[in-house]
Formats: structure tokens, sequence, C-alpha cells
């Protein structure tokens, strides 16, 4: 009997029956942008373009992160690609684990203008010092994910090697 690493057995548990496992790490494929000018998106269209709900969408609105947003004729919100934009960077700041307060505060500033560059930067800064902490948390616990893992693998494998003799 061949006896698996550690690495084929990992590989083999992200097949099932030999088809690969859908990567729901992958990027969400959307379809192409509008171009500019015919670029009004409605609330369910931004909500399944972004993953966020309509409810958070309105909620963003409410509590001043998300700038101005067009509103049709009869009142419904009309999303362009720069609020899509505007999305993204916010779903990139929700990542870093920025807290909502400083998200709102920064979307204040971003609307004030050029005069307010140098505290948006103290603010990206203080982000940026706070996720590299986490990433050398995740790198220390990776770290001892993978002993623990190679250390139940070799056990798993000599008791494999004992019961199956070559």
């Amino acid at each position: 009997m061949e006896t698996k690493t550690a690495a084929q057995t990992a590989t083999a548990t992200e097949t099932a029956g030999g088809t690969p496992l859908p990567d729901v790490c992958a990027k969400r494929e959307t379809p192409p942008r509008r171009p500019e000018g015919q670029d009004r998106y409605t609330i369910s269209e931004v909500a399944a373009r972004t993953g966020l709900s309509a409810h958070t969408l309105r909620w963003y609105e409410r509590i001043g992160l998300m700038p101005h947003v067009d509103r049709s004729h009869t009142g419904q919100r009309r999303f362009t690609n720069k609020d899509l934009d505007w999305l993204e960077l916010v779903g990139k700041l929700r990542l870093t684990g920025m807290p909502v307060a400083d998200m709102v505060r920064y979307a204040e500033l971003v609307r004030e203008g050029e005069r307010t560059f140098a505290e948006r930067e103290r603010l990206l800064v203080r982000t940026r010092v706070d996720v590299r902490e986490r990433i050398a948390e995740l790198q220390e616990t990776l770290a001892v994910l993978d002993h623990k893992i190679g250390v139940y693998a070799e056990a798993r494998e000599a008791k494999e090697r004992a019961q199956h003799p070559v």
C-alpha cells in the first residue's frame, strides 16, 4: 500500500470524488461596469455586485459612510461607477478592521476636500500599523497550526506504516 504524505492528503481533501471543490475564496465574477453617463445602478444591482445587503447600503448612507447617492424622479437610489469604487474601498477598510466611526470620519474628510489630506494620511497610516500587527499575529498562529498539522500527519503516517509494513 502506498503511503500518502500530508500534502497529498490535504490535496485529496480538497476534491470530492476527483472533482475540485469550488474555491470559496475566489473573487466573485461581476458583470462589466456600464460606460460613464450610463452608469445608473439600482440598490438591488449594487447589492448583487458588492455582496452587501440593501439594508447595509441604506445604513451606510444614513450614517454618512456613503456619499450622497443620486435619486431617480421616483426617489429610488441610483448608484454610479464612482459609488461602486467607493464601496470597494469601504470593503477594504472593513477588512482592515477599521472601526466604523473611523470609516465615517474618513468619508467626512474626503468630502471636505484636499485640505484634509494630512489627516486622511494619518488615519490610514494608523490603520496600516494595526493591519501589520494583525498580519504578524496571524503568521504566528499559522506557524502553530502548521506545526500541529505536521505532528498529527507524522503520527498518522507512522501508525499507517506500522499497520502496513512494506
